[in-house]
């Protein structure tokens, strides 16, 4: 069985999750908004999804990313 935690593709990491749940907020919203018909809601959160991927890009650069000198990954025993 191998370490999934270990291995840096995973994107176990604060800029990972931030991007991931932005973008995730932004579907479920526009999902609702689509549903209600309320289209220029629905582009709102085709940004918000924009955003949540532009922000993750941010703060890997920033050194939050699975290699990123500020984050420390904690220990999974």
């Amino acid at each position: 069985m191998s370490n999934q935690h270990g291995d840096p593709g995973h994107g176990d990491s604060p800029a990972a999750w931030t991007a991931v749940v932005v973008m995730l907020l932004g579907i479920a919203a526009g999902t609702v908004f689509f549903f209600l018909q309320m289209p220029t809601l629905v582009w709102v959160c085709v940004g918000v999804v924009a955003l949540g991927l532009i922000l993750g890009f941010i703060l890997a650069k920033a050194g939050y990313g699975v290699n990123g000198p500020r984050y420390t990954p904690k220990s999974h025993d």
